[in-house]
């Protein structure tokens, strides 16, 4: 919120803050923050005090930097009331300059005077204050500013970094009446911030151009005080940089391994030799040793060693502006075959960073081949954890959403925290345990975070007020523990907030700084892609597991042929699309059917519906089982035509699916099949042998324009059969006919029922986690008594109708069913008849007694006849409706030598 007019800031919600009520909407979320956390500390606004330090270095690096780019800025704004005031890394003003010279004299010292500490915990809601808790360029207006003191005033401020550690040095902060805000401020910050922070390198290469002069002078490390017992002293022989020793024999690849050894001796004040042992069985000694300029820089110069006949004369070179050792050096040059290089040149502290910046890279590069090695979000988390424990932090904890956990977005991530992580150094963690809930107040750093979608460092807990304040007791039991310093980082993937990881230090003295905190926003983003890819796999993985548990039979349909049982177990990576189904044909059948898409996820699951609708479909038109997969082979390749498979490279495709379609017809005990790429049934005979009956192959559906066969069996009564997919038997660690014969061991079993057997098989064979989904379908047989079948042959002579509706009439009577005579007559009256017009001999007419009444007619033609509606003119055309209208269902099936008529009755029909 920016000033308006005469009104400076939100003065109306500072007064309303200060009285208790809720403001919530009407100040900027890290104005809100920062007021939060002065009242936490108990901060007066009409509070005039601050702490003073005298001890601050007038002429630091900083100071020396920053002098040039504060003179300027003086200059450009002479004559205005504008004010700069450069800050260290603390808020101690260091140096202050003015527009107007004369605005110094007016102002109080605390305003004017270098040494005041503006820390945020001592001067309340400000410039300096606020950058230093926010770590970005912050702008305060009017009455945003705690202190009363400061309402007549605007300003920004802006964090100067230490480029080579990433630490904040200091602060650079504007100051200036609310008239002067413009928009190209913010730019002319940044421009100064950078321009102070370049310096800052500038005086960091000079130190370090200083301490190179001085280790040439001094002619390398025996002429840079090595005494006795002091370290390894070598002669002064050639001194060449290391990318000049290519022609000896050492590499890019050598000089990259030297050059990390050597950053590691650098951080070291001490004189070492270290044997490095390259890759070719080359071996290498690195010499380090301190060495002062004669400004009184002190810094490590290290140097490589090798054996070997020195490189020619024409590439005995130095680093650009290097002056060769002196004479007398050369009359002392080391014997024949040894070399010397210069590896690096820098002060300690150069090297620290470099060991840590290297030791940061590796930690990222071994993150992205250990966080998302599964998509599960709470496994993905713990990867998370796992790598920043001990390496970065000495404990982890990510809270995640329930909603995320459950594969969907959040809508309010800060309201159903949910704690799925907890590690650390040790197994007593003194935080709060995986699945609680999380609840969070306003002001805590882990809420800002959330907040702002950015990381929050808090560098001593101890300070953290709005941390303390949610849980007073919880927070004394973790800094007992000896936690001291916290950053937390969001997890943001393709702009969905999925969480909070906050990283605990305890062990290290040390509190987080810039880096660490870098490092940390670093390990979460990686994560965050990996927990966003989990949630969205969940929730793909959800939805195709309610689309294939909504397309597959939710129970088995009525039928006497057989006794059914199954199981379906969806695949541990993704669902896939396997399918099983039993379908009730006329004249006591069933059709019995398991499938296989290729593939996984819901374009599998959508495609197997598909073809579980189609297959249904076309087993009701009666079809032979190799029928029925040629349809469905071309149904396939149609699909797969239509949705580009042929020509989007893009596109998913249909790669395919196998199939097993069988037809038992339980009066003739036949069982016919036919398969397309699938695995052939299990057949368990009634004394419990089994067997694997040879069908043939056929090839997978969706290649087209190839042929199915068909085999015929007869099935014992009491028999078994199991239909299967490949999940159950394939698996990459067991060889088929293993599998097999465990299949054959756990079926042989006599006497169980489908039920016993379903389960056996699961219990046996089934993994805990299957790679692929698993179908299974086990159908003890029935048969149908001959006593309950009667069958009449008939000839094209229709006289004989009268007698065959006389001999169903006495059969009806034979079997109890005389309230079923009438109907049947006239069913039977007009489906003969019309085979003895229409048809060609052979004649058959059957009736079959089982959970229905089942009038049959068979013929040698083809020809179906078609329900119509006859008009009020014509004498004929009424026979089929009135089969209609008295049989519960009818219908036309072909055979291989014509067709059969059928009409179905209920036996409660009467």
């Amino acid at each position: 919120m920016g000033a308006t007019g005469e009104q400076i800031g939100p003065t109306r919600s500072r007064e309303r803050f200060l009285v208790g009520e809720a403001v919530a909407d009407g100040v900027r979320s890290p104005i809100l923050n920062s007021w939060q956390r002065c009242q936490s500390l108990g901060l007066s606004p009409d509070q005039t005090d601050l702490p003073y330090r005298d001890d601050f270095d007038p002429d630091s690096r900083l100071v020396h930097a920053a002098r040039p780019v504060l003179d300027r800025l003086a200059s450009r704004f002479a004559g205005s009331q504008m004010n700069v005031s450069l800050a260290d890394g603390n808020g101690t003003v260091l140096q202050r300059r003015f527009g107007e010279p004369a605005l110094a004299r007016t102002l109080p010292p605390i305003q004017t005077v270098p040494g005041f500490v503006f820390a945020e915990r001592f001067a309340g809601t400000n410039g300096i204050g606020l950058a230093l808790a926010e770590r970005h360029l912050v702008q305060v207006y009017g009455a945003e500013h705690f202190a009363e003191r400061s309402q007549s005033n605007a300003c920004s401020a802006i964090p100067i970094r230490d480029r080579l550690s990433g630490h904040i040095a200091g602060v650079l902060c504007f100051g200036y009446p609310h008239g002067y805000e413009h928009p190209a401020l913010p730019v002319l910050v940044r421009r100064a911030a950078e321009s102070i922070e370049r310096r800052l390198m500038e005086q960091r290469s000079e130190r370090e151009r200083a301490l190179l002069r001085a280790y040439l002078d001094a002619g390398g490390l025996a002429r840079n005080g090595a005494g006795p017992g002091e370290g390894p002293v070598i002669g002064e022989g050639p001194v060449i940089g290391l990318e000049e020793l290519g022609d000896s024999g050492l590499d890019l690849g050598d000089q990259m391994i030297l050059k990390d050894r050597a950053t590691e001796l650098m951080s070291s004040t001490q004189r070492a030799a270290v044997e490095v042992l390259l890759p070719h069985g080359r071996g290498v000694t690195l010499l380090s040793s301190p060495v002062t300029s004669r400004s009184g820089v002190e810094g490590v110069v290290v140097e490589a060693v090798f054996s070997g006949g020195p490189p020619p004369a024409h590439h005995l070179s130095l680093p650009a502006g290097a002056r060769p050792p002196p004479a007398a050096a050369a009359a002392d040059a080391p014997a024949p075959g040894k070399v010397r290089g210069l590896v690096l040149v820098g002060e300690p502290e150069v090297g620290k960073y470099a060991v840590a910046a290297r030791r940061r890279l590796e930690l990222l590069a071994e993150a992205s081949t250990r966080i998302g090695t599964t998509l599960d979000v709470t496994r993905t988390a713990r990867e998370l954890a796992e790598m920043a424990v001990p390496r970065l932090a000495d404990y982890v904890t990510v809270d995640v959403p329930e909603s995320v956990l459950r594969g969907e977005e959040s809508a309010d991530p800060r309201s159903e925290l949910h704690r799925t992580v907890v590690h650390g150094i040790r197994e007593d963690c003194p935080f709060y345990p995986a699945g609680r809930r999380v609840e969070l107040r306003a002001g805590t750093p882990h809420m800002r975070c959330l907040d702002s979608g950015r990381a929050v460092l808090e560098a001593d807990l101890r300070e953290a007020v709005g941390w303390i304040d949610q849980e007073p007791e919880h927070a004394r039991r973790i800094l007992d523990r000896g936690v001291h310093s916290l950053v937390s980082v969001p997890l943001l993937a393709r702009g969905v907030l999925l969480g909070i990881a906050s990283f605990y230090r305890s062990q290290d003295p040390a509190p987080f700084g810039e880096d660490d905190s870098w490092l940390a926003q670093e390990l979460a983003a990686r994560a965050a892609l990996c927990v966003d890819n989990a949630r969205r796999y969940t929730r793909e993985h959800t939805l195709a597991l309610a689309l294939q548990e909504s397309l597959l039979p939710h129970g088995v349909p009525e039928q006497g042929a057989v006794e059914v049982a199954h199981r379906y177990l969806p695949a541990a990576s993704g669902v896939g699309g396997d399918w099983f189904d039993v379908i009730p044909l006329s004249g006591t059948r069933v059709a019995l059917l398991v499938g296989d898409v290729v593939g996984h996820g819901l374009h599998a699951a959508a495609t197997m519906g598909r073809l579980r609708t189609a297959a249904r479909n076309f087993a009701e038109l009666e079809l032979a089982p190799d029928e029925l997969l040629t349809h469905l082979d071309n149904l396939l390749v149609r699909l797969d035509r239509e949705e580009g498979g042929d020509n989007d490279a893009g596109s998913t495709g249909i790669v395919g699916a196998t199939c097993l379609y069988a037809v038992y017809d339980p009066t003739s005990r036949l069982c016919t099949m036919a398969r397309a790429g699938h695995p052939p049934p299990a057949l368990v005979h009634p004394g419990g042998r089994v067997t694997f009956p040879e069908l043939p192959a056929g090839p997978p559906l969706g290649l087209g324009g190839l042929p199915f066969e068909t085999a015929e069996i007869e099935l014992p009564e009491g028999s078994t059969l199991v239909l299967y997919t490949d999940g159950l038997v394939e698996d990459r660690e067991r060889d088929i006919d293993v599998v097999l014969d465990q299949l054959s061991h756990t079926l042989s079993e006599a006497d169980r029922s489908p039920e016993d057997t379903c389960r056996a098989v699961f219990d046996a064979m089934a993994p805990e986690h299957p790679a692929d989904d698993i179908a299974l379908l086990v159908a003890r047989t029935r048969t149908v008594p001959a006593e309950r079948i009667a069958t009449w042959n008939v000839s094209a002579d229709p006289a004989l109708v009268a007698g065959v509706r006389a001999a169903a009439t006495r059969q009806l009577a034979d079997w109890g069913l005389d309230e079923l005579a009438f109907a049947a007559e006239l069913m039977l009256s007009e489906l003969v008849t019309n085979a003895v017009r229409y048809g060609t001999e052979p004649i058959q007419v059957r009736l079959v007694h089982d959970r229905s009444l089942i009038c049959e007619v068979s013929d040698g033609s083809s020809t179906a006849p078609h329900l119509r509606r006859a008009a009020t003119t014509e004498e004929g055309g009424r026979g089929l409706f009135l089969v209609a209208q008295l049989a519960r269902a009818w219908g036309t099936r072909y055979t291989p030598h014509g067709k059969v008529i059928w009409a179905e009755c209920a036996l409660d029909a009467a």
